[in-house]
């Protein structure tokens, strides 16, 4: 009965005009940007495009810093995001042979500095975005501290010796990322909030169905956080993540004793980090490239009701009600009723829900929708829903329905319900409500002309609390079964 749900929950996103905003504000962009304006004709780049030695000072001063080894470690950074996102364009110099000199090339601004004064905010996102893919790789890149043993005699360094595979770091980062994402788009999960650095390297490490984890896997487990605290410290610059960083002071070789008392109670201290807004357009881009269903709430305000009804199946309800809210906005009345009910109908295993979600769209529509639902109250399948639309607005001359159609719309529920999987107490008042209500209820439903009548009283069976009307609902089932042949 289950419908094709979304692989995530919906995510809320910012208007662009805001998300550009961050983007322009995200320190290494804004110091990028400062840099392309800083490049003229005596700017020297090495044959790699990155600035010659004696340049990174003057850079770090053009930025405001210290000329110290931080302050041109910042300018670097910042120049190399200039270059790789075309704030920057460079004539590469020209390395050496034998004992010649290096031959320096030169940089200036780049074609895509002018977007940032004079592009859309997409424009400003999609530059953010290159940005982001440049730190990203960064962030997954070999860690290099002893780097005189890499350098073969060749005098370049050994990939080999690194063991360093750049995939597996990839789609770890990833991982972590996707993560994040879910807790924070999940109802009941982080939401806005940050999430402790070890639950986030445990989740990507400790097998689902361990119970106390092995000594091996808690040190696996430290091993993701050392990482992820050096990988959230080069995300944080360029406006991904909010990060509080791992107390140094938590970092000791192994057998020395923490330079102040571990509490194991305050687990700020292990490291905090939360997605910004802007991170979670960037990591949700990120996801909907490598194909991930990762739906955001606004998305099916264009489409048609089907697309709509179809699309929050698997939405929590409070962002249904604000998709619907979207999608109803700006249109007619009338004209999105009938949409609506045209796309509720149907016998596929779906339907049930389109059909909830129907109702649940129409009671945010006003009375201007009353002559389209009066239009479907004589039709099998929609019939139901228009008496009770009507008769929630106290409508006048509202014909009683027939019994048959009264069945029809308690299966119908019932299954919506199931396939919502909403709060259990709540489905069971709902089926103990009907059989309560209605005298005889089983030896009425299992003749229903409904695909899910059996499944239906199926779950009736397993759901009611009382014993001797969960048996009648069982021999139902039978009925409808050995009726329908299944």
């Amino acid at each position: 009965m289950s419908a094709d749900h979304p692989t995530l929950p919906p995510v809320r996103l910012r208007a662009d005009a805001e998300l550009a905003r961050d983007a322009l504000a995200a320190p290494l962009l804004a110091d990028a940007a400062r840099l392309a304006r800083w490049a003229g004709p005596d700017t020297r780049v090495d044959a790699g495009g990155e600035l010659v030695d004696e340049q990174l000072p003057v850079a770090a001063g053009a930025l405001g810093l210290s000329a110290d080894e931080e302050g041109e470690l910042r300018a670097g950074d910042a120049w190399r995001l200039a270059v790789d996102t075309g704030l920057v364009e460079v004539e590469d110099g020209e390395a050496a042979d034998g004992d010649g000199e290096d031959v320096p090339g030169r940089a200036g601004p780049g074609e895509n500095l002018a977007l940032l004064t004079g592009g859309s905010p997409r424009d400003v996102l999609a530059l953010w975005l290159d940005g982001f893919d440049t730190v990203f790789a960064d962030a997954v890149a070999p860690v290099l501290d002893d780097l005189d043993d890499l350098i073969g005699e060749d005098g370049e360094i050994d990939v080999d010796a690194l063991d360093w595979d750049p995939e597996a770091e990839a789609e770890f980062l990833e991982g972590v990322l996707g993560n994040l994402y879910l807790l924070t788009v999940s109802e009941g999960g982080a939401g806005e909030g940050p999430v402790p650095l070890p639950a986030l390297a445990a989740s990507m490490v400790v097998p689902d169905d361990m119970g106390e984890p092995t000594d091996d896997v808690l040190e696996q487990v430290s091993d993701a956080m050392m990482r992820l605290d050096e990988q959230f410290r080069l995300l944080e610059p360029i406006g991904l993540v909010e990060y509080q960083p791992l107390d140094e002071a938590l970092m000791v070789e192994e057998g020395e004793e923490p330079a102040v008392s571990v509490d194991d109670e305050d687990v700020t201290r292990y490291g905090m980090v939360r997605l910004t807004p802007l991170g979670l357009y960037g990591v949700r881009a990120r996801m909907l490239e490598a194909g991930v269903d990762a739906p955001a709430v606004g998305d099916l305000a264009d489409k048609g009701a089907d697309a709509l009804l179809d699309g929050i199946a698997g939405y929590p309800e409070a962002a249904a009600r604000e998709e619907t809210a979207a999608w109803l906005a700006g249109r007619d009345a009338l004209g999105a009723a009938r949409e609506l009910l045209h796309a509720a109908r149907g016998s596929d295993a779906g339907s049930p829900l389109r059909r909830l979600h129907c109702q649940q769209t129409l009671s945010l529509v006003g009375p201007e929708a009353e002559p389209a639902v009066r239009e479907v109250l004589d039709d099998a399948e929609l019939g139901g829903l228009a008496r009770v639309w009507l008769a929630e607005r106290g409508a006048a001359d509202v014909p009683a329905p027939p019994e048959s159609m009264i069945f029809w719309l308690a299966i119908d529920t019932i299954a919506a319900q199931l396939d919502a999987e909403g709060d259990l107490e709540e489905l069971q008042e709902l089926i103990e409500g009907l059989t309560g209500r209605h005298g005889g209820f089983f030896e009425a439903a299992w003749r229903v002309e409904h695909p899910a009548t059996a499944e239906v009283l199926e779950a009736m069976g397993r759901l009611h609390r009382d014993k001797g009307t969960a048996k009648e609902a069982r021999k139902a089932a039978f009925k409808a079964r050995s009726r329908s042949g299944a």
